[in-house]
């Protein structure tokens, strides 16, 4: 995996961060799998179908970071594959060392 955490486009305030996220749906596992024009990349087995995808990602993000359900957030692109996601009580290294887990 090619990677450059300088490429993630982050943004920290109040004590959350945001980022932009791209979902590939209906992958073979879930993972994230490195960076895409600025957004974290991610493939979840969930068909985007009745807002499955959106919830799988959600509860993906949280149990990678160790945060409630609750704490993370789509703010916007919940019918697009681009979404931006906003999470609550983590740091902005913390979303970064999400691109190094696999790599």
């Amino acid at each position: 995996m090619l990677v450059d955490n300088a490429m993630l486009e982050t943004q920290e305030r109040d004590g959350a961060v945001s980022f932009s996220a791209w979902v590939q749906p209906r992958a073979s596992k879930d993972e994230i799998v490195g960076e895409l024009g600025g957004a974290l990349k991610v493939r979840l087995r969930t068909p985007a179908v009745e807002d499955r995808a959106n919830e799988a990602l959600v509860e993906f993000l949280a149990e990678l970071l160790k945060r409630p359900k609750s704490a993370v957030r789509i703010l916007s692109g919940e019918r697009s594959r681009r979404k931006r996601i906003e999470i609550s009580g983590v740091t902005r290294q913390q979303i970064l060392d999400l691109l190094m887990q696999d790599a």
